[in-house]
């Protein structure tokens, strides 16, 4: 009776740990952070504006391009966003009044043209951004170009 007993906590014991070792070892999808759109999202230590969502939309050669994000500012005082585009250092300035939230690419504000992209669709680029007294970050912003419908009227 009692090897029965025993045996039986084993195979439960078991049955458990095999059920459920997966999720042991192996991290959960829904603890890592991530973009959940075309674009990216700059981290924090670019400065007090946050840029989210952005993408650039460029024409077929990858010679311009257009920039578009949401930049949001929750400081009390207006903000500007510098940006060095691409190995060329395009530079380009955005200013956020305070508390304000400026979208680049929509009816009220057009997106950033960018020239001399060297950057064709598919691809990425390196984007400096600063605001503020942050040190800036420098991330890899995706190229798409316009063959989705939501993205034709961003095209240059």
């Amino acid at each position: 009776m009692k090897t029965r007993l025993i045996a039986s906590v084993v195979v439960a014991a078991a049955v458990a740990l095999g059920t459920s070792g997966c999720a042991m070892l192996s991290p959960q999808s829904t603890t890592i952070q991530y973009s959940p759109a075309d674009g990216l999202n700059v981290p924090a230590s670019s400065g007090p504006l946050a840029v989210r969502n952005a993408l650039i939309v460029a024409n077929d050669e990858g010679t311009e391009g257009n920039f578009v994000a949401a930049i949001v500012n929750e400081s009390d005082s207006s903000q500007v966003l510098n940006l060095e585009v691409g190995e060329n250092a395009v530079k380009l300035t955005v200013r956020v009044p305070a508390g304000d939230t400026v979208s680049l690419g929509t009816e009220d504000t057009d997106p950033l043209l960018i020239e001399d992209l060297d950057a064709r669709p598919g691809s990425t680029v390196p984007v400096f951004f600063q605001s503020g007294d942050g040190e800036g970050a420098r991330v890899e912003i995706p190229v798409l170009n316009g063959d989705l419908d939501y993205l034709t009227p961003l095209a240059p």
